[in-house]
């Protein structure tokens, strides 16, 4: 059993910066990652951190959004950086334990103003 724990949302202002934070309590996960749900669309995949260091991004955050993770701290973070008002969605932090086992988030939610 995995909690996540996520910290980091809030406004900002187009061009600006946040940093997401989600800390696994429990079994430390293979995977983990960040996906964000904007309100009428469907969940996607933001970026994603295995607990070797190999990253997947989505095209859309390339360039600005930074993964990390601290595997001592079981801790992933999410540098979003040139911030856009299409960014402005909740986001939820993931965890994938062994082959199946997948855990969410409560969601932080991040809004972008112009």
């Amino acid at each position: 059993q995995v909690q996540l724990a996520e910290s980091g949302g809030g406004l900002v202002q187009a061009g600006g910066s946040l940093r997401l934070s989600c800390v696994a309590s429990g079994s430390i996960p293979r995977l983990m990652g960040w996906y964000r749900q904007a309100p009428g669309k469907q969940r996607e995949l933001v970026a994603r951190i295995s607990s070797s260091g190999s990253i997947n991004y989505a095209d859309f955050v390339k360039g600005r959004f930074t993964i990390s993770r601290d595997n001592a701290k079981n801790t992933v973070y999410l540098q979003m950086n040139s911030l856009k008002p299409e960014d402005t969605a909740v986001y939820y932090c993931n965890a994938l334990v062994g082959v199946v086992s997948t855990y969410w988030g409560q969601g932080t939610q991040v809004t972008v103003s112009s």
